[in-house]
């Protein structure tokens, strides 16, 4: 894989990973032939911002949790009410990071 088409995909897409993990990304990334590359371009990404915005406004309701796959926990949220709002408080500051390595998962399971 050439370096600038790398180099370009973690310009457009570093937002979306944790900034420790994005060197391992990049490395991991020029390792890989053209048709795989191709695949990684084409994934949607969760966005951590939307995501803090949905938390804000649905977080109660666990939204958020279910956006990151964590069904069960979406679930535990949904019936204590955001454990009485502070769970929903608590989620508010760490909902990026968790979306951050949810992306960061999803890339890493492939490459």
């Amino acid at each position: 894989m050439t370096q600038d088409r790398v180099d370009m995909f973690i310009m457009a897409n570093q937002k979306y990973f944790p900034p420790e993990k994005v060197v391992f990304i990049r490395e991991r990334l020029m390792q890989m032939d053209e048709s795989r590359f191709m695949y990684f371009s084409a994934v949607e990404y969760k966005d951590p911002t939307m995501l803090l915005i949905i938390s804000l406004f649905l977080g109660a309701f666990g939204i958020d949790r279910f956006l990151l796959g964590d069904t069960g926990l979406g679930i535990a949220k949904l019936l204590t009410g955001g454990g009485c709002g502070i769970w929903t408080i608590v989620d508010w500051f760490t909902v990026q990071k968790k979306t951050r390595e949810y992306n960061f998962n999803l890339i890493a399971s492939n490459l």
